[in-house]
Order: C-alpha cells, then structure tokens, then sequence
C-alpha cells in the first residue's frame, strides 16, 4: 500500500468518526433540550391544572402518563435521526409490548389498578390511610406505584394492583377517630370512682371531642382486677397526641388519687400433715 492508498483511508476514517461524532452529540443535544421541554411542558400542564383546582391525584397522574408518552416519543425520535426507520421501531415496540405484556402481566395489573384509583378515588394526596399492611400519608399515586410516607418518615412504593386487592382502611375520610386503651385496676379499688375520675380528666385532654363523649366502662376480669377500656375521640390530625396523653393521664390520675397499684397476687394455702 502506497502512501496515497493510506493518507486516502486515513480521510475516510476521519471522516466517518467525525460523522458519527457529530451524531452522537446531536443526539446528547436532542435530548437534554428535549428532556428540558418535556420537564418544562408537565409543569406548564400541572401548573393549568391547579389552577383549574384539579385533585391532586389526578394531576400526578396525569403527570405521570404525559412524562412517559413524551420521553418516549423522543427517543423515537433521535432513533430516527441516526436513520433507524420509525414505522419499523414502531413495529418492534408493538411487537415487544404484546411479549412484555405476556411475560409482564402483573405490571399491566398495577397499570390498570392506577386507572382505577384516580376513577374510584378510595384514597387521594394527603390521605392518612393503612393499604396493603402499610400504613402513612399519601404522597403520589402513579401509573403502577403508589408512594406513601409512613409515621417514622420512611418512603415506601406499593403496586396499585395489592392495594385494590387488599382491604383500604382511609384514616382521613370521617370527622373523627377513636383511640382504643386499657387501664388495669386492682381488685381493691373503687372502680366506680375510678371511672368517673378518668371520664373527667381524660376528657380534659387538649383536641378531644366533647361528642361523642369519652367512654370508660369496664372491658374484662383478671386476676388482677377489672380491666376498664378507656376511648376517647379525636380527629385524625391529633391521634398519636390524644394516645400518649391518654396513657400519661391513667398513670398519673390514678396514682394522685391514691387508688393502689395494680399487683398480681396469688393465695397460698399450707396444709400440714397429721
């Protein structure tokens, strides 16, 4: 090979990879300004959307599927820059999504489920609820996920499809909820006077509901004593505040009022042989 022959190839590899580089820096161009318009295009949709005082549910929704539609139709399109003909990546897709939907038959259940919750709305943002054996605040229903934060701020992703198959416990719908304790006396205490001093001061608690009032009746028998069951009534919001001061008002009550210490106590009974 001669040195004309060379230089000859050199330029032509030269000119390839400049080509393709070009093409490959196009293509990064595309998409980081396609991503930007993508972002920029949702949170103008979201933006009109509240201002319309849509649910919060339905705008993450909604979010979501114009999210997915959109990054994929970019892609499409960059393929088609690089000279991939679309109509048959088109077919690919279709293809591959009737084989992923067999093989992915769970996922389309989650997807379907999503449909159902913005439809039927048993929960919403904001929502204190307990679906699938968890328990927390909604924070974003998606397409096949939805997000809740529980009590002690941990982000947890559920399938949609386990919480329509699964029993929905929404803490946020009703006015107001029930705080269910136990008290334990001894079998020498007044329970009568006992009852009536915690119906006084438990209803004293800040953010318990005067009506319904707080419900002190005698729940069990044990060895010990009776057992009272203590219930006042709250709004969600001040559960976990209206539980701990409950519990701080049997102990503390009680105590100041001189009712003994419930104590387990057992009769011996000594025979002595004639």
């Amino acid at each position: 090979m001669n040195t004309e022959d060379l230089s000859h190839y050199q330029d032509l590899v030269v000119t390839a990879v400049t080509a393709v580089g070009f093409k490959i820096l196009a293509a990064v161009a595309f998409w980081l300004i396609g991503r930007w318009l993508i972002g920029l295009t949702v949170n103008l949709l979201r933006g009109s959307l509240e201002r319309q005082k849509v649910d919060s549910t339905v705008l993450c929704y909604v979010g979501s599927i114009v999210t997915v539609t959109l990054n994929v139709l970019l892609v499409i399109g960059i393929l088609g820059y690089f000279g991939i003909q679309t109509t048959t990546f088109a077919a690919i897709i279709a293809a591959a999504g009737v084989a992923i939907g067999i093989a992915w038959s769970g996922l389309l259940a989650h997807f379907a489920a999503g449909a159902l919750l913005v439809v039927l709305r048993p929960v919403k943002v904001g929502d204190f609820v307990s679906v699938a054996g968890v328990t927390g605040t909604v924070v974003e229903p998606g397409l096949c996920t939805t997000v809740i934060n529980t009590p002690d701020n941990i982000q947890t992703i559920i399938g949609n499809n386990k919480i329509f198959s699964d029993t929905i416990q929404n803490f946020s719908i009703n006015a107001f909820r029930r705080v269910d304790l136990k008290c334990q006396l001894s079998g020498a205490a007044d329970h009568r006077a006992a009852m009536a001093l915690l119906r006084e001061k438990v209803a004293a608690i800040p953010n318990v509901l005067s009506e319904p009032p707080v419900d002190i009746e005698t729940l069990d028998f044990t060895l010990v004593g009776p057992v009272l069951a203590v219930r006042p009534y709250c709004h969600n919001d001040h559960y976990w505040q209206v539980y701990f001061d409950t519990n701080r008002i049997l102990r503390e009550a009680l105590g100041e009022a001189g009712f003994p210490a419930p104590m387990p106590a057992q009769n011996v009974i000594v025979t002595q042989g004639v």
